[in-house]
């Protein structure tokens, strides 16, 4: 029997998704239908209000849609409930503008709490935390605290955190949003290499410098629908 390859399987798909917030008076989202195969890079772009944050949220099921189905990884969202939810976070790398990591844990700890999560043994995280640290150009700052290191150093650090338990999707939400170019650059870069081992990455960006460079798929979102979507995209203005 034929194997599938992974791009020819779908990591997440969205059908017919609306989400409407309470008070709100119009739709976040807005019967949204959409695929991205396991392997790919995307980009979800669009302005302020256009649902991204919401897309993200909804993925990570901090939302619940209000109708339609939401399908990640082979799981239907709407069917897991409780302790489910936080398994299945569990299997989403997570990326975001701010870093997020915890102010009195040094490097290493900071990655190795991910795994403690998931019960990973301590001879497990001695040899996986240096593997990751050593991926994203940090293998020198395992003692230091996040307040010793750059803004960009902190999101290779988040990065490594996010990817250390081997997930199937990444997640980054605006993750240069607070970096400099040149920092912006090698974050992309390193998401690029993630993407290149096999982890399906989507990534919410307004950096439009960024999605033009690097041509992947650009998808374009408007008051919650998707006005474009490209293979090689590029994000222009309105």
């Amino acid at each position: 029997m034929e194997q599938k390859n992974a791009r020819d399987v779908s990591m997440i798909t969205l059908h017919d998704v609306t989400k409407v917030y309470e008070h709100g008076t119009h739709p976040a989202i807005d019967h949204l239908s959409l695929q991205i195969d396991g392997g790919e890079f995307v980009f979800v772009v669009g302005d302020s209000g256009s649902g991204k944050t919401t897309l993200v949220e909804l993925l990570l099921k901090e939302l619940n849609p209000t109708s339609g189905q939401i399908m990640v990884n082979g799981k239907n969202l709407d069917k897991l409930h409780g302790g489910r939810i936080a398994k299945y976070r569990r299997g989403i790398g997570v990326v975001f503008q701010d870093f997020r990591l915890l102010k009195d844990r040094n490097v290493y700890d900071n990655i190795a709490f991910a795994q403690r999560v998931i019960e990973k043994s301590n001879r497990f995280i001695k040899k996986r935390v240096p593997e990751v640290l050593t991926l994203v150009g940090l293998a020198d700052k395992y003692r230091s605290y996040p307040k010793e290191l750059s803004g960009g150093e902190q999101q290779r650090v988040a990065l490594a955190r996010a990817i250390v338990n081997r997930p199937a999707i990444l997640l980054a939400d605006e993750p240069t949003g607070n970096l400099d170019p040149k920092n912006s650059e090698e974050i992309m870069h390193l998401l690029e290499e993630i993407n290149m081992r096999g982890t399906t990455v989507l990534v919410v960006t307004h950096n439009r410098e960024i999605v033009n460079t690097m041509r992947k798929r650009v998808i374009r979102l408007r008051k919650g629908v998707i006005v474009s979507d490209e293979k090689e995209g590029v994000y222009v203005e309105d």
